[in-house]
C-alpha cells in the first residue's frame, strides 16, 4: 500500500488544515504529555483490552486494525502490545514523524480519516481514540461512513471522546484546537447510521487533571 491519503481536493476543508497545523505546533509537548497516558487509567485500558480480544476472535485470520488519529503513536503501540496487527494514521506530519521515531517497528502514515486509500472491508477494526473530537458536528457523518466502508463485516469500531454530561453537542476550548463534547447516544446513532450495532459502552468520571466525563463506545459492523 503506497499511501493512505487520497488525492487532495483543490480546496481542503478548513478544519482539517487548522487541526493539522495546531497539532504540528504542539506535537513535541503533546508527545511528552501522552507518553505514559494509560498508566493511571485502568478503565481505559480495559476498554482497549476488550476491543483487542474481540478483534482477535474470528473464524478467519484477523485482518489489520487501524488507529485513526494516532498522534505520537502511544495507543497504536498499546494495541500492538495487546496482540493486534495495527498501524496508525494521523493528519499531522510532525506527529507521524514522532510516532515513527518512538516506535520504528510500527507503520505510521499521514492521512485524513475521512478519505483513506483502503479497499472496502480491508480492516478488522478501527480505533478512533479522541480523534473525531475536533470535527465540526455537521461534518462528522462522512467520517463514520468511511469507518463503515473500510471495516469488514463483523469488524469493530472503538470510539473514545469527551461526553457532554446531559447537554447537547458542545464546543470547548481544547488545549490544542477547538473540540466538541458529544452525548453518547448521539454519537452511537451516527455509528448505527453507518452500519454498526452497539456492543457496549463505558462512561467514566473525570480523573485528576481532567475536566470532562469520558465516553467510550464499542460497535460491531453488521454482517
Amino acid at each position: 500500500m503506497s499511501s493512505l491519503v487520497t488525492e487532495p481536493s483543490t480546496q481542503p476543508d478548513a478544519h482539517l488544515a487548522t487541526t493539522a497545523n495546531a497539532y504540528d505546533a504542539m506535537a513535541v509537548l503533546y508527545a511528552e504529555f501522552a507518553r505514559n497516558a494509560f498508566d493511571d487509567l485502568p478503565l481505559d485500558r480495559a476498554v482497549l483490552a476488550a476491543f483487542a480480544e474481540l478483534a482477535r476472535t474470528t473464524d478467519a485470520a484477523p485482518g489489520p486494525v487501524a488507529e485513526l488519529g494516532c498522534g505520537p503513536g502511544q495507543t497504536t503501540a498499546h494495541l500492538r502490545d495487546l496482540g493486534l496487527d495495527v498501524f496508525g494514521v494521523d493528519l499531522s506530519p510532525v506527529m507521524i514523524d514522532l510516532a515513527r521515531e518512538a516506535y520504528p517497528d510500527l507503520r505510521f502514515e499521514v492521512g485524513s480519516m475521512d478519505a483513506l486509500d483502503l479497499a472496502d472491508g480491508a480492516l478488522r477494526g478501527v480505533v478512533s481514540w479522541y480523534s473525531v473530537i475536533h470535527t465540526p458536528p455537521r461534518e462528522l457523518p462522512p467520517y463514520f461512513a468511511e469507518f463503515g466502508r473500510i471495516v469488514e463485516p463483523g469488524g469493530l469500531l472503538l470510539l473514545a471522546f469527551f461526553e457532554s454530561e446531559g447537554e447537547p453537542v458542545t464546543a470547548f476550548d481544547h488545549k490544542v484546537v477547538t473540540a466538541y463534547r458529544w452525548p453518547i447516544d448521539d454519537l452511537a446513532e451516527l455509528a448505527v447510521d453507518a452500519g454498526f450495532t452497539e456492543v457496549g459502552r463505558m462512561l467514566r468520571e473525570p480523573g485528576e487533571g481532567e475536566r470532562f466525563r469520558r465516553g467510550h463506545l464499542l460497535m460491531r459492523k453488521g454482517r
